[in-house]
């Protein structure tokens, strides 16, 4: 499940529509608006497999890696959104769900910047 954080504005989850990539967005599809940042967490455990898009620094930590979700964190500009969720969902390294589970990812103009489950290193991608 592809989940947007209610941080991305309604332009950007519709452009992703428009390119039918299925998405989520919390405070419109998901919980009521204005789910605390506290709670986002706990959420996740509630669903199958979700990858959170966000433009919230506070989810990229690498102490919330976990087997059950992934998290994004868009160091983006927010009219840029839709066109790195989709380069991400793309990428050869994230371009199926089970490669994204337990990792906690940065996306910006450079690349990725991620940290998996257990490792001790963070990874730099680059774009291809």
């Amino acid at each position: 499940m592809i989940l947007l954080d209610e941080n991305i504005n309604e332009r950007q989850r519709l452009q992703l529509r428009d390119w039918h990539i299925a998405v989520r967005h919390i405070g419109v599809d998901l919980k009521p608006q204005g789910i605390q940042d506290e709670e986002i967490i706990p959420f996740l455990h509630q669903l199958r497999r979700p990858t959170l898009f966000t433009r919230d620094a506070d989810f990229y930590k690498r102490h919330l890696c976990h087997d059950r979700y992934c998290l994004v964190h868009l160091d983006v500009e927010k009219n840029q959104v839709a066109v790195y969720v989709r380069r991400l969902l793309n990428h050869p390294e994230f371009n199926i769900q089970v490669k994204c589970m337990g990792t906690v990812i940065q996306v910006g103009h450079s690349g990725l910047f991620v940290w998996r489950l257990h490792a001790t290193k963070l990874i730099r991608i680059e774009w291809p």
